[in-house]
């Protein structure tokens, strides 16, 4: 049985791989499609006690890449806490500073770390023609989908992939797992 957080590693782990290698890893498609195994009820657990823990290393570097921009995007924009919070209570304007906010710091943060460029490099809502060969990971046809290429369509979105990556080293040992650590103040 897989656990709550190895599933939240490997959806993430599943998530950068398919946005940079257009691909599930194959050692994650290998175990997912193994039988289900039944489900067990555990009882709830007490409230966490702070201890030292000893992280177990994580499987791979491309999942560690996808922690660390997680990371990056946390520390600089906060995103993970924004993202995690019911928002629903605040009003509208409130809500709209906030944005602006998390989104000017993520945008940075993304661009000072990740070069992207658009997949079709033409206008939205412009004719264009999907060429014979195309990679299906990198050109999404919707609507009326029927004959081969070349077809002719409008583009709805340009895409994007990751042009050039400019990631700082990865951390040694422990703490490769941790987007954001808990902070405890102490009296």
């Amino acid at each position: 049985m897989i656990g709550f957080w190895e599933r939240i590693a490997l959806s993430f782990r599943c998530f950068f791989s398919i946005l940079f290698d257009s691909a599930i890893p194959d050692d994650i498609a290998r175990r997912l499609n193994q039988p289900a195994a039944p489900v067990q009820e555990t009882p709830a657990p007490a409230a966490p006690a702070v201890s030292r823990i000893k992280e177990a290393e994580p499987p791979s570097d491309n999942l560690d890449r996808a922690v660390q921009i997680l990371a990056l995007l946390q520390r600089d924009g906060r995103l993970i806490d924004f993202l995690s919070e019911n928002i629903s209570a605040y009003p509208d304007a409130q809500l709209g500073a906030a944005v602006r906010t998390i989104h000017e710091t993520c945008r940075q943060a993304l661009g000072q770390y990740v070069e992207l460029e658009p997949i079709l490099d033409s206008e939205e809502d412009q004719p264009v023609t999907v060429q014979p060969g195309l990679d299906p990971a990198a050109v999404k046809l919707i609507g009326n989908v029927t004959g081969e290429p070349p077809l002719r369509g409008l583009l709805r979105h340009r895409g994007w992939r990751v042009k050039q990556l400019k990631m700082p080293p990865l951390s040694k040992g422990v703490g490769r797992m941790v987007i954001a650590p808990a902070e405890v103040e102490l009296p």
